[in-house]
């Protein structure tokens, strides 16, 4: 990649940075890797995101502390 092409991405990168901020949340966290490879494998295989994982474990989360109250 070109010095030119790299400085514009850069450029963009940082104009649009709160756009990205508010827009999404990263984060920072680790799995075990037994744990992260299995999860993967299973994604690869469903055709699922992580994104869908997240959502439906937490659906299940929230299903289930309602039934414990």
């Amino acid at each position: 990649m070109s010095e030119q092409k790299v400085s514009k991405d850069k450029r963009y990168e940082d104009r649009h940075k709160e756009e990205r901020k508010a827009k999404c949340m990263i984060w920072g966290t680790s799995v075990e890797r037994p744990l992260a490879e299995e999860i993967n494998a299973f994604l690869k295989v469903t055709g699922f995101t992580k994104v869908e994982l997240i959502k439906a474990g937490y659906q299940a989360l929230l299903d289930e502390a309602k039934k414990a109250k």
